[in-house]
């Protein structure tokens, strides 16, 4: 698996491909009605069945590709270094440490290495920016409530 530093932005060619195939994989998709379709590759002509979810994941991709958005893909239950975690959250390896150590997100150790679940991850992620969301709304209301905001 890639880590975070070796993802890079799409090309200006790849946008515009990504772009082009987004358009026509959507129109296609709001057309199926079989959960596994058949898509055949022309370059050779190979005939291949995919889940319906496959394809729309993959019209997400395009999408994105097509803003110039950089695309990763991880597996739910994939197990990251405490490295790979600290990046996916924009902290420090140590505070990453500090936050397993504390059990604010669960780990596994493999030898002496821990091992934090991307699932976890995630779920801290959304935990904090429920949070923060929460505070700034009790700042707001505090500050209307003193007046703060003319109105």
């Amino acid at each position: 698996m890639n880590t975070l530093g070796e993802i890079t932005r799409p090309t200006k060619q790849e946008q515009r491909a990504a772009l082009e195939s987004y358009d026509a994989l959507q129109a296609t998709l709001d057309r199926l009605r079989s959960e596994n379709p058949e898509i055949e590759i022309e370059e050779t002509q190979e005939v291949i069945k995919i889940p319906l979810s496959a394809l729309k994941l993959l019209a997400k991709i395009l999408k994105a590709t097509s803003k110039g958005m950089p695309v990763s893909i991880v597996p739910i239950a994939a197990e990251l270094t405490t490295q790979a975690a600290a990046e996916l959250l924009g902290c420090s390896r140590p505070h990453l440490v500090k936050l397993l150590e504390n059990g604010e997100i669960a780990f596994t150790k493999v030898g002496k290495h821990r091992r934090v679940k991307f699932q976890d991850i995630m779920k801290y992620k959304a935990k904090q920016k429920k949070e923060r969301e929460a505070h700034l709304i009790e700042m707001m209301q505090a500050d209307e409530e003193l007046g703060l905001y003319d109105s």
